[in-house]
């Protein structure tokens, strides 16, 4: 995979200082506090619903900014490619028009709006968000995504404790960027480690 760097940045002080906590050690890493607008990268997490409704929470803010267009284009593309639906721990990436981020990856923390406090949705949608763009530079390698923009995962409408939600996303970077093999050898080890996502 060509050169890759991670911007996490969320207007929740709380949010950042779980990211500042968990992904220290990691690399290519930036960690910022704001509006997600002001920075530029490749693509743009979302943490969308699984139906693609973008009409609340900090997707309605995209579509602010990107246009309902995009909306429609995403769930014409679930309609078309994922019989309308895209569960969570699937990602999509989809081209936004926009100069300063160019894709969206649309990544589902929840099925339909709710509290996922209790459940590692984190972790599988960011895990699903960075394997849709590894998958994406697979089949463009002369326009690969090289840099991608996230906020907090489930921290929002989904009331999961910001450390919570960063844990889980710091474990899927970890995964999926850094090669470290998540294969338990047994399913005791398969329950200590879901145990471990959730604190």
């Amino acid at each position: 995979m060509p050169a890759f760097t991670l911007h996490l940045r969320d207007r929740d002080a709380d949010v950042v200082d779980a990211w500042r906590t968990h992904f220290h050690r990691l690399p290519s890493v930036d960690v910022s506090h704001g509006d997600i607008f002001d920075v530029s990268a490749d693509a743009i997490v979302s943490p969308a619903n699984s139906f693609g409704f973008m009409d609340g929470g900090i997707d309605l803010a995209y579509t602010g900014h990107f246009g309902w267009d995009l909306q429609d284009r995403l769930r014409d593309e679930l309609r078309r490619s994922h019989v309308g639906e895209l569960p969570v721990g699937q990602a999509l990436v989809l081209e936004t028009f926009d100069a300063h981020l160019p894709y969206l990856v649309s990544a589902p923390t929840m099925r339909v709006p709710g509290n996922v406090a209790e459940s590692v949705n984190a972790y599988l949608a960011f895990r699903a968000a960075l394997l849709a763009v590894r998958a994406f530079n697979a089949a463009n390698a002369e326009r690969p995504i090289t840099s991608v923009l996230s906020p907090g995962l489930c921290t929002a409408i989904g009331r999961m404790p910001p450390d919570r939600s960063a844990r889980q996303m710091a474990a899927a970077y970890a995964v999926v960027m850094l090669g470290q093999e998540n294969c338990p050898l047994t399913l005791r080890q398969a329950f200590e480690e879901h145990h471990r996502l959730l604190g």
